[in-house]
């Protein structure tokens, strides 16, 4: 994961003192690119950490995010702004489809994923698949805000390979979401961005006019060829409407990327948008409504650039990768 430093405030020759040291402040410190890191204080050392068949865990109480989940190293979900995120992720999609009733997360082990989807009154299942039973486990224990989620009988919890599952299965649903972690060299889920998975695994479980949506890596000017681009691209290989959008998420210091597909028109304006959230949605949403949308939509001159000149399409062979190792490169560097 992530390094973790303690210092007393008096750092000796431009290094923080040991972790036996004296404790006033704790830092958490993660590498984003190779000249680049992102830190933030520590009310306490770690909450709890562990390491799984697929993946390192880590949970984290921080200073200015709260509760904060780390995966191999890479911040996942933190407490205060995980609703950007996953606000961003479910509700487009599932207000864009007209009456969608059965939903397919991919990963989503924290469950927020699951909670945002369980709001929709018209939802009457929803299978959330992931392969890291620890993972699911550590948070149904320690992420306090999902535990309702994780109880409602309209949820269904299967621990398995996502691909596996979906073509194990003959039902089709109207929304599948990606919640998967970022690809990452030796991660556990890269290979479910590639064309070839979209093409032969997603699409046909998907309804008639059913929508697919993904988490697809930073978006910001100078990080969104990272995987955004590639990814978006790739969906465009496969499905006739594609459209790409973002939100600048505190915790992850980036703008955020998504892509949702479909091969019916994806055309509703922030009015409509509106009216579906108070017809559909329990609650308030503290972030995405009609117009966030339209303006999360609307990207930034360079990087509508890069989408629209990108040419790589995402396969196994031509992965790209978010900066940092999964546990199973480490494994076999070690």
């Amino acid at each position: 994961m992530g390094d973790i430093s303690c210092s007393n405030g008096n750092e000796v020759n431009g290094k923080a003192h040991s972790l036996a040291g004296y404790r006033k402040s704790c830092w958490y410190e993660e590498e984003i690119e190779e000249n680049l890191r992102w830190c933030f204080a520590l009310n306490r050392y770690i909450l709890h950490t562990g390491a799984t068949q697929y993946q390192d865990i880590a949970l984290l109480d921080t200073k200015p995010f709260g509760k904060a989940l780390v995966i191999d190293g890479k911040l996942q979900s933190a407490e205060i702004d995980e609703f950007i995120y996953h606000e961003s992720l479910v509700h487009p999609a599932l207000l864009h489809h007209p009456n969608p009733q059965s939903i397919f997360i991919m990963g989503g082990g924290e469950g927020s994923t699951a909670r945002e989807i369980l709001r929709h009154n018209t939802v009457q299942k929803v299978v959330m698949c992931d392969i890291d039973e620890e993972v699911v486990d550590f948070c149904k224990s320690y992420l306090e805000v999902n535990r309702e989620a994780f109880c409602d009988p309209r949820l269904e919890l299967v621990i398995n390979d996502a691909r596996a599952e979906l073509e194990s299965r003959e039902e089709c649903f109207e929304v599948i979401i990606g919640d998967l972690a970022d690809p990452i060299e030796g991660g556990p889920c890269y290979q479910l961005y590639t064309k070839s998975f979209y093409e032969s695994t997603v699409k046909p479980r998907l309804t008639p006019g059913g929508i697919f949506v993904t988490q697809a890596g930073p978006a910001g000017a100078f990080t969104h060829t990272e995987v955004f681009s590639c990814i978006y691209n790739t969906l465009r290989q496969v499905f006739k409407h594609v459209v790409a959008y973002s939100a600048h998420i505190p915790s992850f210091a980036d703008i955020w990327g998504w892509v949702m597909a479909s091969d019916s028109p994806i055309l509703l304006n922030a009015e409509e948008l509106d009216l579906r959230m108070k017809q559909r949605i329990k609650g308030e949403n503290r972030y995405i409504d009609g117009k966030t949308f339209s303006s999360a939509s609307t990207l930034s001159k360079v990087v509508r650039t890069s989408l629209d000149n990108e040419t790589q399409v995402y396969t196994e062979g031509t992965a790209r990768f978010i900066y940092g190792h999964g546990t199973a490169l480490k494994q076999c560097q070690a």
